[in-house]
């Protein structure tokens, strides 16, 4: 599902405190909802995919700068505990996203810090927890994304997330849902950052098996696949000088009162 013979270095980051305090979510998702999207990834994308998993309470969150270096592709799910991921933290994952590591942001992830500080706008929404049917649309069937995805398909209990969202206009928008109250949101949404690819997937709430769907799985493995960068190195854009007609070598450049 990739253009590399290389597999996709896969690391899916999961908050894991609902698991550990909510007997109905660790009935759902007895080893983490990380693992599950971890075996979601991997039975789709097999030998094409090489999936890690970590948590909020490793020791960095496990989100080391040698993590992060071998990481292709993050995958984020928070939710009770966004203001515990540190900002050290949360600035070192922004730098890799901008230097082109790709971002999938899932559920309430929507406000975790990393999606806020990347989107520079609220991330609110109308939300509603009641066993809502959730039906996903696919907006764009051309997208590597909705590649495999049945149109529509059906979620028979989710969580409503609802509009307004507070986001910026998405470069794409892959799916929008609809839910039992009439309520559209955009549930399906990239974004370019830097050299940094970023997918919004709104389906996954902690109390309901989103997770187990079979579609589900698979919109999120086809966004790590078109997450991962096909640039060869990973470098953030950065403001040089160049010589006229010497279009190759940029000269460090510290703001137009240096001298």
């Amino acid at each position: 599902m990739t253009e590399s013979s290389e597999p996709v270095k896969v690391l899916v980051w999961g908050e894991n405190r609902h698991e550990q305090v909510q007997p109905n979510v660790a009935e759902i998702y007895p080893d983490g909802m990380h693992n599950t999207i971890r075996e979601g990834i991997e039975e789709n994308l097999g030998s094409a995919a090489r999936v890690r998993t970590a948590t909020l309470d490793d020791p960095e969150h496990g989100l080391t700068e040698e993590v992060l270096t071998d990481t292709d592709v993050l995958v984020w799910w928070g939710h009770a505990a966004h203001s515990e991921v540190s900002d050290v933290v949360v600035e070192r994952v922004h730098r890799h996203v901008l230097a082109g590591m790709g971002l999938l942001v899932l559920h309430s992830g929507h406000w975790s810090k990393i999606f806020g500080k990347l989107m520079g706008t609220s991330c609110t929404l109308r939300w509603r927890s009641e066993q809502d049917r959730e039906i996903v649309w696919t907006i764009d069937p051309t997208h590597p994304i909705s590649q495999g995805i049945p149109h529509p398909f059906i979620i028979p209990q989710q969580e409503m997330y609802g509009e307004f969202f507070d986001i910026p206009a998405p470069d794409e928008l892959v799916f929008i849902s609809t839910f039992s109250g009439g309520e559209a949101f955009r549930s399906g949404c990239t974004f370019k950052r830097g050299f940094g690819k970023i997918f919004f997937f709104s389906p996954g709430d902690q109390d309901y098996p989103v997770y187990h769907h079979k579609d589900v799985r698979r919109v999120i493995a086809n966004g790590v696949a078109w997450a991962k960068t096909l640039r060869p190195e990973r470098t953030a854009p950065v403001l040089l000088r160049y010589e006229t007609e010497d279009f190759h070598n940029g000269h460090g450049y510290q703001g137009a009162m240096h001298n």
